[in-house]
């Protein structure tokens, strides 16, 4: 008897005989011939939506397709809004695909689920006996992000290296709150841990609250000593559109400055030990840069307003602590080259001051101490001078400063036979600063604060150029530059020749 003939298997030995390249054309040409029908589709899709664009019609429902970890009170709060029965008037056709493209962008916001949910528009079921001809449903597909994700590392930059691992569980009640917990640890933060709980307020992406508590150790050579934080907080983060964010936060916090080096001033001696700082923090920011890293074009404006121990908030320093950052960028039009040439030039300010004041209801300002003041110099900020270079010292230790201002211009040009769509720049920099603490005028604060801004344009800032390259990583910006410093005062430790920084915010 003849044994049964599996049909594939002259399949299989068809595909082995034929020509690997003929297959792998067949496989494209497959590929491309479904491309070409989506694309069609996609089109005459488009072409059915402009011709009734103005169609009036009315939302019987909108459905959320492929989630299983959303809880429905969550939805509801994003498409009850955009339902026909919410409404006094009816959408036109294309007003009620505007209204779910936001919804489905607002999904987006909350990192959930994946990019690219579809939207799809159907009738009503026939046998519905409260619908309407003008009703629709409309249909959003989205795939949800894994629940939990862990991450591990090394990071390279600052003249710091770390490892770490990070943690993320996201979406733990069905309305997009996640807990996201870090552990590092360093060569100069020798440990640093930290947990978070984030939840949008009302199923809003633009209104959030988290809660923290954190444990960390740095190591401050240049001041000669390890500083030791634990403490928790409370941030409460709104958008207003255009760019613009807020933030408020409350943060308690124990320090200790600990590990002095046999070294250490008499400065950084008289504050070591144990302090309690309770603040308030208000942080708004402007963003209208086209990339963070490296802008073409646009502006940013950052503030940043801080009091400790005023007041009912306690603890064993007081003060108003503000600063003030901004920058611009414009591009450069190159003769021979249509459009964007990619090079840009930027300019950048930062400026903040430390204003002491009494602790609790008291009447007498308490000096700041060296956990609160400014550091000025390293490579995300004045290039050209070591990390705190800038600014008072006591014998070898940098001690910081209450006032302290900072400039830079930076031009930013594509690297020959790369061209402007690659992330890496060639740079040109100036940028110069002054770090400078508060006059001791006894008990007259504001005279202090008066006489030491003016001494901000005594003479010429601190100052270096240089050469150097930029490279825009999608997390953070890496600069290797050639430093020249160009004025410097005494006592301030500058650094010529290379330098390396990474980091997210540079000046």
């Amino acid at each position: 008897m003849a044994s049964p003939v599996d049909p594939g298997d002259d399949l299989f030995d068809s595909l082995r005989k034929t020509d690997p390249k003929k297959l792998d054309e067949q496989a494209k040409a497959i590929v491309e011939k479904d491309e070409a029908l989506r694309l069609k589709q996609e089109q005459r899709l488009r072409d059915l939506i402009q011709s009734n664009s103005t169609l009036p019609v009315t939302i019987s429902s909108i459905r959320l397709v492929g989630v299983r970890n959303t809880r429905r009170s969550f939805l509801d709060r994003i498409f009850n809004p955009i339902i026909g029965a919410n409404r006094d008037t009816p959408y036109t056709l294309s007003e009620a695909l505007q209204e779910a493209g936001s919804a489905a962008d607002k999904l987006r916001r909350f990192d959930i689920y994946h990019d690219g949910i579809s939207i799809s528009v159907d009738k009503p079921p026939q046998t519905d006996p409260s619908s309407t001809p003008t009703d629709i449903d409309i249909y959003l597909q989205a795939r949800e992000r894994g629940r939990v994700s862990l991450k591990t590392g090394t990071d390279l930059g600052n003249v710091e290296g770390s490892a770490y691992g990070n943690l993320l569980w996201r979406n733990i009640f069905g309305g997009a709150e996640s807990i996201n917990l870090n552990a590092s640890a360093g060569t100069r933060t020798r440990s640093a841990y930290q947990a978070v709980f984030d939840t949008p307020i009302l199923s809003d992406p633009d209104k959030r609250l988290s809660i923290d508590v954190l444990a960390s150790s740095t190591h401050k050579p240049w001041a000669s000593h390890e500083e030791a934080l634990k403490g928790a907080g409370a941030k409460f983060s709104w958008a207003t559109g255009g760019g613009s964010s807020h933030q408020i936060a409350y943060t308690g916090m124990w320090r200790q400055i600990t590990g002095l080096a046999g070294t250490a001033s008499p400065t950084v001696r008289s504050d070591a030990g144990d302090s309690v700082k309770s603040s308030i923090t208000h942080t708004w920011i402007q963003d209208q840069r086209d990339n963070p890293f490296i802008p073409q074009r646009g502006y940013l404006l950052k503030t940043i307003s801080e009091i400790a121990g005023w007041g009912p908030l306690r603890g064993d320093v007081a003060f108003w602590k503000s600063e003030l950052e901004t920058s611009a960028a414009i591009p450069i039009p190159v003769p021979g080259i249509k459009g964007d040439s990619g090079v840009s030039f930027t300019t950048g300010l930062r400026a903040g001051m430390l204003y002491p004041l009494s602790v609790g209801f008291g009447s007498t300002p308490q000096p700041s101490r060296i956990n609160d003041r400014f550091q000025l110099g390293g490579p995300t900020d004045v290039r050209g001078f070591k990390m705190g270079g800038l600014g008072p010292r006591d014998g070898a230790d940098a001690v910081g400063g209450d006032i302290f201002a900072a400039a830079s211009a930076n031009l930013l040009m594509p690297l020959p036979r790369l061209g402007k769509d690659t992330p890496l720049r060639f740079q040109l920099f100036a940028n110069a600063g002054r770090l400078l603490a508060l006059k001791d005028r006894g008990d007259n604060t504001q005279k202090s604060v008066y006489d030491t801004v003016a001494q901000l344009g005594d003479g010429l800032p601190s100052l270096a150029a240089g050469v150097g390259l930029v490279y825009a990583h999608p997390v953070a910006r890496f600069e290797l530059n050639f430093s020249l410093p160009l004025v410097m005062r005494r006592g301030e430790e500058a650094r010529k020749g290379l330098q390396f920084g990474v980091g997210i915010n540079f000046l």
